[in-house]
């Protein structure tokens, strides 16, 4: 029998309805584990629309909840990288604090533009992370070590650097975190159209892409997942972009410029985990090492780009972040290393290494931000909210490892 282009025989005596079950079951086995995340963070923010009385998914909440979690989703796609790497990096936060800290007074002090002074905290960042990968990739300490080591350094730093709260920046540098789009096309029934008119853009690419995606699979050869459930997916992705979009364009701004800053982010990296040389050279890296010496996989280079890598996007969360709270003091960052941590085991990414998508990490972190939203709405005490987020992190991981199990017991 033919099944989306891909040809199989049915086994003998057995009914053609049972081996297309078990080709539909195949073709989204892998997805399943993103199906059912996305699922839990929609349970997860009706559970809090109803316990907060319809505040959680007012518009103005909505767009907060963007501009408030930016830096989770940011150094989530970063650490995801690295965590299928097999590595982990405990010194995102400290380096958030450390190059927010020289961001703000290459403006405050040394009066340089603040679109020179972003590149500047861009390119810092890079060598901070040119520097922990050194360490990695060609002296061979563990990264626990040489990032646990860089969170002690960079925050002693941070404190030195920034010994009294440095406030008082440019406008378009607050903008970054706090401002919105321009409304240039006016509004339809009290909403932001451009808003509108993004949200649009975003379905239209995303169907376009899994349209060319199933093409080209077809046109390989390769096996594909069943159009109906391509269909059923792109119809409840839509619906959640049109939603979010409807949602966003009624707040007070419109669309968070923030937010255009992490979809590009997105966007960009999944292109190049899931379509590049450094991407499949990363998965293989964490998912055999050896194997992947043995193929010729120069992972001494790898593994310092991850760093390299990592230590940009620390320096664009810590932008974010200064802008956000339109000061820099020596305790930021505080924590961000767990919040990006714990988004990206939340989203699906394996504890092991080799498993993980930045897809994944970025609905890790909205459950995380929905659930740091809601449980303020609802004025639950601060040390419950941090109770209430490790026991859903264990409860992510173990359940990981438990499918992992199964899985190697079939």
């Amino acid at each position: 029998m033919s099944t989306s282009g891909t040809t199989t025989t049915a086994p003998t005596g057995s009914p053609s309805g049972s081996s297309t079950a078990n080709m539909l079951k195949k073709s989204l086995g892998g997805s399943l584990r993103q199906y059912g995340i996305i699922g839990a963070l929609i349970v997860i923010v009706l559970l809090f629309q109803v316990l907060t009385d319809g505040k959680l998914l007012l518009p103005n909440n909505v767009a907060s909840l963007v501009q408030q979690n930016a830096y989770v989703m940011i150094l989530a796609i970063g650490m995801v990288i690295v965590i299928v790497a097999g590595h982990i990096d405990l010194s995102v936060g400290s380096v958030v604090a450390f190059i927010g800290g020289v961001v703000a007074l290459l403006m405050k002090d040394m009066g340089l533009p603040w679109f020179l002074a972003v590149l500047a905290g861009i390119a810092l960042g890079a060598l901070v992370g040119a520097w922990q990968g050194y360490w990695v990739a060609y002296v061979g300490i563990p990264a626990f070590i040489v990032t646990l080591a860089g969170m002690l350094i960079f925050r002693g730093l941070a404190v030195i650097i920034v010994g009294v709260t440095v406030a008082g920046f440019p406008e378009g540098f607050v903008k970054i975190s706090n401002g919105s789009l321009p409304n240039a096309l006016g509004f339809v029934a009290n909403r932001d159209v451009v808003t509108l008119v993004l949200g649009a853009v975003t379905i239209a690419a995303l169907v376009l892409s899994q349209i060319r995606t199933r093409r080209t699979l077809l046109k390989h050869g390769l096996r594909t997942e069943p159009l109906g459930a391509m269909v059923a997916k792109l119809v409840i992705f839509s619906a959640l972009i049109g939603g979010l979009t409807w949602i966003l364009s009624g707040s007070r701004g419109g669309s968070p410029i923030v937010l255009l800053i992490v979809g590009a982010l997105i966007i960009a990296y999944s292109f190049v985990m899931g379509r590049t040389v450094f991407g499949r050279h990363v998965y293989a890296i964490g998912g055999n090492l050896h194997a992947a010496i043995l193929s010729g996989v120069n992972t001494r280079k790898v593994n310092f780009m991850i760093f390299v890598n990592m230590g940009v996007l620390a320096g664009i969360a810590a932008i974010v972040t200064t802008s956000r709270a339109g000061a820099a003091v020596a305790a930021a960052g505080m924590n961000y290393e767990l919040d990006a941590i714990a988004a990206c085991f939340i989203g699906g990414t394996a504890v092991t290494g080799g498993i993980g998508r930045i897809s994944g990490a970025i609905i890790g972190a909205l459950i995380m931000g929905v659930l740091n939203m809601g449980l303020s709405i609802m004025a639950v005490d601060p040390a419950w909210q941090q109770a209430i987020k490790g026991l859903v992190l264990l409860l992510a991981v173990a359940f990981d490892l438990v499918n992992k199990r199964r899985v190697g017991g079939r």
